[in-house]
């Protein structure tokens, strides 16, 4: 019964990030759900290993988006 309740419950949305270095030079990635804690993190829309060491391309990132409230979202239905 709890596999079945698993299967329709919402799962948390992951998002990719990079660490950049004041170069601009990707550092590492990320995969979570809310943005990491620190400077340097920017958020993109996918991981490749081949950006590692080296400058991140400007169409990687991620346009920022203001997030809305749950209940707005609700209420805009």
């Amino acid at each position: 019964m709890r596999y079945l309740i698993s299967l329709f419950a919402p799962r948390p949305l992951h998002r990719s990030f990079a660490l950049l270095d004041h170069n601009g030079h990707c550092q590492a990635f990320k995969q979570c759900s809310l943005q990491p804690m620190g400077d340097g993190w920017v958020e993109i829309d996918e991981i490749r290993l081949n950006w590692l060491h080296q400058p991140l391309p400007a169409s990687a990132r991620v346009a920022q988006h203001r997030p809305r409230a749950r209940a707005h979202a609700m209420l805009s239905i």
